[in-house]
């Protein structure tokens, strides 16, 4: 399986920190938002990883170049200067990842999630990580059945930003910028989402108040990475 690292957006929520830097360079216990994901996909033997590139991602290609250093091999998807969205930006990168199903990740979210316990069911063109409602969002994304089927309401759940996707999820669509939320209403409604609730730790880092409360819990030991660990903790 191959990964994909969504990693082109602007980061408005995180200004001023974003004016300088892209989201998944900024860190997080002694570490790049980044490196904690490239860490998760060798722990789960993925080693081929392609990262999408907009704001500032001169920075992301220099820092980690082909991934060598991090026991992986990376590849880019460019998108120039205008970010072409989380759907817009995958379907840019379908040739690039190939025919099977890949692991989607969101360059700006932690979780502690052990990526190898993902388990996408036959015929799921989707399948999601669901974490408990946060305080910034408490009307969540999802429902989820005992046998994990995703349904759309109740809503007790909110997309982590990480997924196992088929590229038959983007049947239809042509090269542009868009989102990835309606086409996973459309599995959604054919029946062809289902998803994985994770009962770990997990941030939205979409805000310099969250960033600096993340950094401080793994400082302090209150969370902790399956693979990494601070290194001044």
């Amino acid at each position: 399986m191959k990964a994909m690292i969504l990693a082109a957006g602007r980061g408005e929520r995180m200004r001023p920190l974003s004016d300088r830097i892209p989201k998944p360079l900024l860190e997080v216990g002694g570490y790049r938002l980044i490196e904690y994901h490239l860490a998760a996909l060798l722990k789960a033997r993925i080693r081929e990883v392609v990262i999408n590139l907009s704001w500032f991602g001169d920075q992301i290609s220099e820092i980690l170049g082909d991934g060598t250093r991090h026991g992986l091999s990376i590849t880019y998807s460019p998108e120039g200067p205008a970010p072409l969205g989380t759907g817009g930006g995958l379907y840019r990168a379908l040739p690039l990842l190939g025919a099977d199903p890949f692991l989607l990740v969101n360059g700006d979210v932690w979780i502690d999630l052990p990526f190898d316990e993902l388990r996408r069911p036959a015929g799921s063109l989707a399948h999601l990580v669901l974490v408990a409602n946060q305080q910034h969002h408490p009307g969540g994304d999802f429902g989820i059945e005992a046998g994990g089927r995703v349904k759309s309401a109740p809503t007790p759940l909110t997309y982590a930003g990480i997924a196992v996707i088929d590229p038959r999820l983007f049947d239809g669509c042509e090269d542009g910028t868009f989102s990835l939320k309606p086409l996973l209403d459309r599995a959604l409604a054919a029946g062809r989402l289902s998803g994985q609730k994770h009962d770990g730790n997990w941030s939205d880092v979409g805000t310099p108040e969250r960033l600096a409360s993340l950094d401080a819990a793994l400082r302090l030991g209150q969370v902790r990475h399956p693979v990494l660990e601070s290194p001044v903790g």
